[in-house]
Parts: structure tokens; C-alpha cells; sequence
């Protein structure tokens, strides 16, 4: 195993654009959840929305990363 001794470089230099991905996406996933809670049954519904509720806490915390890691404090 010759890879094992000779890793990839720690290449942090695109993390905002990466960040800002992940929001963009994650933000998709909360709107088409909500919309498929309209089609959905009351259990699927109460699930869809406890999942966008952490989504959303999410896409907090990676805007407060993203915005850290702008301003060189991460």
C-alpha cells in the first residue's frame, strides 16, 4: 500500500465556495420538502418537518462557518 504513505495535501482553500454549496443544496432539499408535506400524510408531514427544522439549523451553522472562515478566523 504505497498511497497509504503519501497523502493529498490539506487543501482548505476553496472551503467557502464549498460551504456556500452545501447552503445552496440544502436550501433545495427545505423547499422540496415543503412542498412534498402538502401530498404527504400526517406522519410523513411531521417528519418532513422536524427534518427541514434541523436543516435549517444546519444552514446556520455553515453561514457562521462560512463567514468565520471569510474573515480568517477559522
Amino acid at each position: 500500500m504505497a498511497n497509504s504513505r503519501h497523502r493529498k495535501p490539506d487543501d482548505r482553500s476553496n472551503n467557502v465556495e464549498r460551504i456556500r454549496d452545501i447552503v445552496k443544496n440544502t436550501e433545495e432539499k427545505v423547499q422540496e420538502a415543503e412542498i412534498s408535506m402538502e401530498f404527504a400524510d400526517p406522519l410523513e408531514s411531521n417528519r418532513l418537518k422536524e427534518k427541514n427544522k434541523r436543516r435549517k439549523q444546519s444552514i446556520e451553522a455553515l453561514k457562521d462557518e462560512m463567514t468565520a472562515r471569510k474573515k480568517g478566523e477559522v
